[in-house]
């Protein structure tokens, strides 16, 4: 039969293994759960450091670009009336401004959705296994 002292655990029977499904599957369930969770807090917190530390940088580089955009002003209205120098930084900053908010519209959309794609690969599996279809993977 089994013996306990070496680690094996008790021959149980059909009956009582069937008993056990509820109780397995819920706490299957809790464990994913917990683990969605984990991970979208994970993700969370990494992308609110990302935001506040590109806050800062933002802050920083608004004011250095106004000084370099009123350094460019200035040495342009040494060759042309300080209007003109004026009217063509503006012109160039906006081309600037729609060909990155064009790029920054494509690069948001390659990210979308921010999906939890761990959790949702380990539940599909799951869901193999329950099934019959698959075996769980280890790791």
């Amino acid at each position: 039969m089994s013996d306990p002292q070496n680690g094996i655990p008790p021959r149980r029977s059909l009956f009582a293994l069937l008993a056990d499904l509820p109780r397995l599957l819920v706490e299957l369930l809790k464990s994913e759960l917990e683990q969605l969770k984990r991970e979208v807090v994970g993700k969370l917190t990494k992308g609110a450091i990302g935001i506040g530390l590109f806050v800062v940088a933002a802050f920083f580089g608004f004011f250095a670009f106004s000084v370099l955009v009123a350094t460019a002003v200035i040495a342009l209205a040494l060759v042309w009336p300080l209007w003109l120098a004026a009217l063509v930084i503006g012109v160039a900053l906006l081309v600037l401004a729609a060909v990155a908010a064009l790029v920054g519209v494509n690069w948001l959309k390659r990210a979308m959705p921010p999906m939890p794609s761990e959790t949702i690969g380990s539940i599909k599996a799951d869901l193999r296994v329950i099934k019959g279809v698959g075996k769980r993977g280890m790791g």
